[in-house]
């Protein structure tokens, strides 16, 4: 089976750790020249580049220019469809924390009920 591209959807867009590295430091709402992002990520000019050209193309990103410089910017309402589905999965991290409380609850009641019992 071929491959999606990765510019074919969101998904496939933030599969790469280094685009959601470049999504992390543009959740701020800043916008950002693509010079600061290098820095940050310490990766090339050109890898950078064509890492945002990915995120803008799928619509995660938005450019601008200003001057000589193109600045980028995060498109959240992009990421809308990753949150969703996520969100269908919720129900099971939040079974999960709450058996964990009700362990924790039991064991804290058995431990008191014990220590009440050896005074």
């Amino acid at each position: 089976m071929a491959r999606a591209r990765t510019t074919s959807d969101v998904f496939n867009a933030i599969a790469e750790p280094r685009r959601r590295e470049i999504i992390e430091f543009l959740a701020d709402g800043e916008s950002r020249a693509v010079g600061e992002l290098v820095d940050r990520l310490s990766a090339s000019q050109s890898a950078v580049s064509k890492h945002l050209g990915v995120l803008r193309k799928v619509g995660i990103v938005s450019v601008t220019t200003s001057g000589p410089m193109h600045l980028y910017r995060l498109e959240p309402k992009q990421l809308k469809p990753v949150h969703d589905w996520v969100k269908r999965y919720e129900q099971f991290w939040s079974h999960q924390i709450d058996r964990i409380k009700e362990r924790a609850e039991r064991k804290a009641h058995t431990r008191s009920t014990t220590q009440s019992k050896k005074e």
